[in-house]
């Protein structure tokens, strides 16, 4: 991957993994470090989220929730424009994320009183969880040209990938000692953390803008407000952001009712192997646990080393054009294969393909794709996408499960099926994606 010899030692060491150019390195260590801390912070509140919700209302209400965030985003993503067509970025950054982390603080004092939290902190998490990594994506596609966005992007991806399985961590150890409540006191605090590193790499890379070029208009730029303009109709009206939109709908949307088709193939298994004394004294709780810590454990470590040396790859020597179309066919072979051999063992590697290469090559793809958009569609239509469209997925698989099992009897192979046709679609819009970015990101025709 190394291109050339010069640079200092971090970025010799960076170039194993992509491709860094001199001076590139520190900025790029910042926003993985940046996005480490959110996923963090966010990982650290999920058995909060999870014990304040089945503890006060149960899995019913839970389900519930998760359809409510969904009409709240509606709600919260305008909101959002608003706020950034009239503060510069800066604050707009800040100040977002300030108020989530002051809302910890709120919800920690509200639970000293015994006040009930369970669904409003559900409904929390669930738009916290959306909009502030949007918003830190958001913030890196306006920091980078598409060029060298499609590099370093796999660093900061790697980021996130880190700060979800250091946020599980922390929660293992800290739970025991400190409490739930206790921890939306250190969650806070690391999006403190995260606040620093956010102002420190504008700051770094506003000094290099104003060292490489005499131009002053993008200085302007990024501190003058956004235009005025609804998100969702900023969606709407520019075809490459609604095919965006409606890949991401539907990538949820087959992901969701995936993970649906492997719990229910491992129930089932579960079920057999103790009717059958084959579980190792196992219960049927403790055979459904252990797969899943073993399944989770494989997922992470495998999409940790996608990332690490073949995303940079295949993104250099395929294009974005392919690397979005990895995925859908991967899901694509992954349900075939569930349809017609629906045994866990089959179920269980194809879901881990899946969910691996979602967790690295599509997370860093689905961030690519909008370098070459506009301020405010990076800061307002990202918005949109990535937290009411990727939801919209969610509240579609769980209508398809409730509606296949109350009234129309589907079965594993049914559910497979359903998820190969909505695959086919998203392959379909995958190829259009890719065709459009290559047009968006070809070089100005020169006289």
């Amino acid at each position: 991957m190394v291109s050339s010899p010069t640079g200092n030692p971090v970025e010799r060491f960076l170039n194993i993994f992509t491709e860094v150019k001199t001076g590139e390195a520190a900025s790029a260590l910042l926003l993985a470090l940046n996005i480490f801390l959110i996923l963090t912070a966010y990982y650290v509140l999920k058995p909060v989220r999870e014990a304040l919700i089945l503890a006060g209302g149960g899995a019913e209400i839970k389900s519930y929730a998760a359809a409510g965030q969904a009409l709240l985003l509606l709600a919260a993503v305008p909101l959002y424009g608003w706020l950034a067509s009239r503060v510069p970025r800066r604050v707009l950054i800040n100040g977002v994320t300030l108020f989530f982390a002051g809302c910890l603080l709120v919800f920690y004092g509200l639970a000293q009183l015994q006040v009930p939290l369970g669904v409003v902190f559900f409904l929390w998490v669930g738009i916290f969880n959306l909009m502030v990594p949007a918003q830190f994506w958001a913030f890196a596609n306006d920091v980078y040209t598409p060029e060298t966005g499609k590099r370093l992007f796999v660093i900061v991806a790697f980021g996130a990938s880190c700060g979800a399985v250091a946020g599980s961590y922390l929660d293992s150890l800290l739970i025991g000692p400190l409490g739930v409540y206790q921890l939306m006191l250190l969650a806070a605090g690391i999006l403190a953390v995260s606040l620093l590193l956010t102002n420190g790499v504008e700051s770094r890379e506003r000094t290099r803008g104003r060292d490489e070029t005499a131009d002053a208009s993008t200085q302007r730029a990024e501190d003058e407000p956004l235009p005025e303009g609804n998100a969702f109709a900023l969606v709407l009206r520019n075809r490459y952001l609604l095919l965006i939109a409606l890949l991401m709908l539907v990538l949820n949307w087959v992901n969701t009712t995936g993970e649906y088709i492997l719990g229910r193939t491992v129930v089932s298994a579960a079920e057999q192997a103790v009717a059958t004394g084959t579980t190792s004294a196992l219960t049927k709780e403790e055979f459904i646990g252990a797969f899943y810590a073993d399944f989770f454990t494989v997922v992470n470590l495998a999409g940790l080393l996608l990332q690490l040396f073949v995303v940079s790859r295949v993104l250099k020597y395929l294009g974005v054009g392919v690397a979005i179309t990895i995925l859908p066919l991967i899901a694509l072979g992954g349900y075939l294969i569930a349809a017609f051999y629906p045994v866990l063992t089959m179920v269980r590697w194809a879901k881990t393909a899946e969910n691996a290469t979602d967790y690295s090559l599509q997370n860093t793809v689905r961030q690519v794709l909008f370098l070459p958009t506009t301020r405010e569609q990076k800061y307002k239509a990202k918005q949109a996408i990535d937290t009411f469209f990727v939801r919209a997925g969610d509240v579609l698989s769980a209508a398809l499960v409730f509606t296949a099992t109350t009234w129309l009897a589907f079965s594993t192979r049914d559910f497979a099926l359903f998820n190969v046709g909505l695959v086919t679609l998203w392959v379909a819009l995958a190829i259009l994606i890719g065709r459009r970015y290559q047009r968006l990101t070809a070089p100005a025709p020169t006289d």
